[in-house]
């Protein structure tokens, strides 16, 4: 059965980390708590991944329009 995306986004919940990919290269990595269908973000835990080097971000919410991609992470 084909899913949808916001199915597969229901599945990663509050349970695993996620990368965000974002216009202008940015790179968020956390655990998504929340979104709605304007795939606005609520990331807790998040990491920014520039050139190899984290920075602790926290809680974050992340405006659905600068979304490029969402991947579940595997770590």
């Amino acid at each position: 059965m084909t899913k949808r995306p916001l199915d597969i986004l229901d599945q990663v919940l509050n349970r695993q980390p996620v990368i965000v990919s974002l216009k202008g290269g940015r790179e968020i990595r956390g655990v998504l708590q929340g979104y709605d269908v304007h795939m606005n973000l609520v990331l807790d835990k998040a990491e920014e991944v520039e050139n190899g080097q984290v920075q602790k971000v926290g809680t974050l919410i992340v405006r659905g329009d600068n979304v490029i991609y969402i991947s579940p992470s595997l770590e």
